[in-house]
């Protein structure tokens, strides 16, 4: 694994960064406040490349590799967490799945546009039920000649509002668990597919949070990803990635608040001089930069891995568990140092303490990172 940056991968930091800075930091606050869904800024992710990153060109994406991947989220979300999750989803959790499981009538029908920002894709894995046992699926897939037929209901789904395609899951036979669980694209025009109610949230406002109701929704069967009873498989595999992708988001938020911190703690005097040379804010400063390097490094060696074309759910846990905790950590000791003015909207990390807060939830909470981290240890032991 190489420490740093190749050429490349510095020109995506470089290029993401200062596209944060010019159209992400200046409305973060605003869309925080309206919680309006940044379609313009979407667009532009688009057209830059970035909504299909590590899509191969043929298939409408940039073909980069997935440590730039994880270097552009953190960058994007450090201007703005919302616009991260966005990007996030669309590229791990809709794009990498059809990429790899998808028919090429699929991936021209589908993912091309999705790649290349043309269309905005969400993930519907959870259910009213259902969240940390994705096994349990209650949504129903009944075959009918060629066709499916749908029915049930989808939570937490991240952009469900804003969406023109959805990777969702269902259970053929629920007495077969995780093996009658079968993957599917489905539009969201499709008749009998609506969406539910817009969640209000702690962080994160800008991006949608809905349930999708399902309800005699007729798919073809060409619209299946993999085979059928391999949803599960598919599902697994796809929140590995996916782990890449909000670790690298914690570590953006993280790194907002850290740097913000760090010009108050120079510029804020108190006793005389600025607080930046009290012992006690140069140990807040010194363990956020030591968790910072820590989680920057959990994240990009899964992203190494992954690109590799070896196993990585470990080190995928390993890194969104890390990065998360450690982003719930470092925004906290940025309000500290802040005193008062850090619990008040006027300054932008109690924005990234409630936005950190979602990094250790969604895509499996931090609970269920142990338990996956753990029976991998286990195994190498048996």
């Amino acid at each position: 694994m190489r420490f740093e940056l190749t050429e490349e991968q510095q020109m995506i930091q470089q290029m993401t960064h200062d596209f944060a800075e010019k159209e992400l930091r200046p409305i973060a606050a605003e869309l925080d406040e309206t919680g309006r869904f940044p379609a313009e800024v979407v667009k532009k992710l688009g057209e830059l490349g970035l909504m299909g990153m590590a899509v191969p060109p043929e298939h409408g994406g940039s073909g980069m590799d997935h440590v730039s991947y994880a270097v552009a989220i953190e960058e994007i979300s450090r201007g703005c967490a919302s616009t991260g999750v966005i990007m996030s989803v669309n590229n791990s959790l809709v794009c990498d799945p059809i990429e790899r499981f998808g028919s090429e009538e699929q991936k021209r029908e589908f993912l091309t546009p999705l790649a290349s920002g043309k269309l905005l894709g969400c993930f519907a894995l959870s259910e009213p039920e259902c969240g940390s046992d994705a096994a349990d699926q209650r949504t129903t897939a009944v075959a009918d000649g060629d066709h499916f037929v749908l029915n049930g209901t989808k939570n937490w789904i991240t952009n469900g509002a804003n969406a023109d395609i959805c990777v969702g899951f269902a259970t053929v036979d629920r007495a077969l668990k995780h093996k009658g669980i079968v993957a599917f694209v489905v539009p969201m025009k499709t008749p009998g597919v609506s969406v539910g109610k817009v969640e209000k949230k702690l962080g994160i406002k800008a991006s949608s949070t809905t349930s999708i109701i399902f309800e005699d929704v007729r798919i073809p069967k060409s619209w299946i990803l993999g085979k059928v009873g391999e949803g599960f498989k598919v599902a697994l595999s796809t929140l590995d990635g996916g782990r890449i992708g909000i670790g690298a988001q914690a570590l953006g938020i993280a790194r907002a608040a850290f740097e913000t911190a760090v010009q108050y703690s120079l510029e804020r005097k108190a006793f005389g001089s600025p607080i930046a040379r009290l012992q006690t804010i140069q140990n807040l400063i010194a363990d956020m930069a030591t968790e910072l390097d820590a989680a920057r490094l959990l994240v990009r060696r899964a992203a190494f891995l992954k690109d590799k074309g070896g196993k990585y759910t470990k080190e995928a846990a390993m890194a969104k568990l890390f990065a998360s905790e450690m982003s719930h950590r470092v925004t906290h000791k940025a309000i500290q140092i802040h005193g008062g003015y850090g619990y008040v909207r006027d300054y932008p990390v109690e924005r990234h303490y409630r936005d950190s807060r979602i990094t250790e939830i969604y895509e499996g909470t931090s609970e269920i990172q142990r338990l996956v981290i753990a029976a991998n240890v286990l195994k190498q032991f048996e």
